[in-house]
């Protein structure tokens, strides 16, 4: 007979460390704002220092949360072994990490340069790939840890001028269910949160794939994604792994 688990309260990740990457605004700053709401510590990480990675820092901390800034390049080897290092010389432990620095931009195919089709794949895949490698002593460590990597819709149903994005990021859901077989045996699950239209500030128009509305009739808020996401870092997802979790609104149905 199965066990019956009860759901956890509003503290459910109370002594946990979390590192978020590409945390300074929008999708990113929403995680990094649920997981303290939830209890966790969170290195918030951005690749150059600036105004909004700080802004992230001090709303956490107005909210009674416990966050610290580290600026990295989730490309470089080195800066994300200092970034991981940094994680548990603060806050002592590493329960779970969140990849999701990208770039997004849209450029014609003929136009895509080789220099910008290494820049958006390294920042997508070679980000997680070298944070999940860093992070991997201290998840095994932990135990019952998670790997939450942000995805993107245009991944799975594909989008005009985005060959290097739409790359990237269906690359991030074979990724995730290869790391979620190979870490299985060792209790730390990996998933892909795939948001869809979701209301960011950006700069210029909006990307064409955003013409339209998904069947609920709206954009998403990345709060909603991040709801996700602390749902995946906490107890009550532990028997969730290798999925792709689309937050769309209906826009693409898998």
């Amino acid at each position: 007979m199965a066990t019956e688990v009860a759901m956890t309260p509003g503290r459910e990740l109370a002594g946990k460390v979390v590192l978020v990457t590409g945390a300074a605004r929008n999708i990113g700053r929403a995680i990094a704002r649920a997981l303290a709401a939830g209890g966790a510590s969170v290195i918030v990480n951005a690749r150059h220092a600036s105004d909004e990675l700080a802004e992230t820092v001090r709303i956490i901390e107005s909210a009674q949360g416990r966050a610290a800034p580290f600026v990295a390049d989730v490309t470089d080897p080195t800066a994300v072994a200092a970034m991981v290092d940094a994680a548990v010389g603060r806050f002592g432990r590493l329960d779970a990490l969140v990849n999701n620095a990208a770039v997004r931009i849209e450029q014609p195919f003929d136009a895509i340069k080789l220099e910008d089709w290494r820049r958006i794949v390294g920042i997508v895949l070679d980000g997680a790939f070298l944070c999940s490698q860093a992070a991997l002593p201290h998840l095994r460590r932990a135990g019952d840890a998670s790997i939450v990597n942000i995805g993107g819709e245009t991944g799975h149903k594909g989008a005009s001028d985005r060959a290097h994005v739409v790359t990237a990021k269906a690359g991030l859901a074979g990724f995730t269910k290869a790391l979620a077989l190979d870490l299985a045996p060792e209790r730390i699950t990996v998933n892909c949160v795939v948001p869809g239209r979701i209301a960011t500030v950006r700069p210029g128009a909006d990307p064409g794939h955003h013409r339209g509305a998904p069947p609920l009739g709206r954009n998403g808020t990345p709060e909603e994604v991040a709801a996700m996401v602390r749902m995946l870092c906490g107890p009550d997802a532990r028997y969730i792994t290798g999925q792709s979790i689309h937050v769309n609104g209906g826009g693409f149905l898998a």
